[in-house]
């Protein structure tokens, strides 16, 4: 068995990489198309484990209706960010991003202790470190090369404040698409609909940046490449903080449309601060937990 589930984790592997290399051939709108088509057919081909079938499921209610609530919530923030407040006005576009980026970590992160889960369950563990980190390096190799290689970067202004948001914003998405929402769908619908719902939702979660329905084809391909990834290895290094960083900063460089000034390196800064304080505090709360659990017995 073990040998059978290690030949699947290589072939899915080398999907990946195909997937990312298909970034330099495909029009982005069929890139939405063929890579989540060519996903679904190895999965039924790969066989019932790899469908999530096999076993009754239960639906945990109480996890959908989290992840809808966090959903809507980050969603709505980001939306009054960017359409309402707008860049007219810094200070009130500022604090609704950075209310719904760390809403977006420490939601999880409050939730999965409440509910006596370990952080793992986010990805947020040094499990599988070696094979994430491996694969998001290869993954986020081929992702510079089609990109940023032999980019002329602007001023240091221009480019590395974006640099920052890239990251923050990246911690934020692998957190609470990959490690959140997308855990809490596959435990309750099977992997197959989890990852290709939580792919949709990911999609649809740009219309908070103001974003219409152009692209959208292929932000659900590249949320499905993301989301295979994350699901082989169960770590949060598989894409952060290299390869959704190097994306978003990219599209935020090439656009030109996002002007940030040196301050906001502080401001994104103290966004990771937090995202980080709610990480230890619920590995705090978690391992006294544990203590007082073996006190007991």
């Amino acid at each position: 068995m073990a040998g059978t589930e290690g030949r699947l984790n290589w072939i899915w592997a080398f999907w990946l990489v195909a997937a990312m290399l298909s970034l330099a051939v495909l029009d982005l709108t069929v890139y939405g198309v063929v890579i989540p088509a060519s996903g679904l057919l190895l999965a039924i081909l790969s066989g019932p484990k790899i469908r999530g079938q096999g076993n009754r499921r239960r639906v945990d209610k109480r996890d959908l209706a989290v992840v809808a609530a966090l959903y809507v919530a980050v969603v709505v923030l980001f939306r009054l960010a960017f359409t309402v407040f707008t860049p007219a006005n810094v200070l009130g576009l500022f604090l609704c991003f950075g209310a719904g980026l760390v809403l977006g970590v420490a939601g999880p992160v409050f939730y999965t202790v409440q509910r006596g889960r370990p952080l793992s369950d986010l990805g947020l563990w040094l499990g599988n470190w070696k094979e994430a980190a491996a694969l998001g390096l290869v993954l986020a190799a081929i992702q510079f090369s089609i990109t940023l290689m032999g980019y002329t970067l602007p001023a240091p202004a221009d480019w590395v404040p974006l640099l920052v948001m890239s990251l923050t914003v990246g911690a934020f998405e692998t957190v609470f698409f990959r490690g959140f929402v997308q855990t809490r769908l596959c435990a309750s619908l099977g992997r197959i609909p989890g990852i290709a719902l939580a792919a949709g939702l990911y999609t649809l979660y740009h219309v908070g940046y103001g974003m219409g329905g152009e692209g959208m084809a292929f932000l659900f391909g590249l949320g499905v490449v993301y989301a295979v990834a994350f699901a082989l290895v169960r770590n949060v290094l598989v894409l952060w903080p290299l390869l959704t960083p190097l994306g978003s900063f990219f599209n935020n460089l090439n656009s030109g449309e996002i002007e940030l000034p040196w301050e906001a390196i502080l401001g994104f800064a103290d966004v990771l601060g937090l995202m980080a304080a709610a990480v230890w505090w619920g590995k705090r709360r978690l391992r006294k937990a544990r203590q007082a659990a073996r006190r007991r017995n």
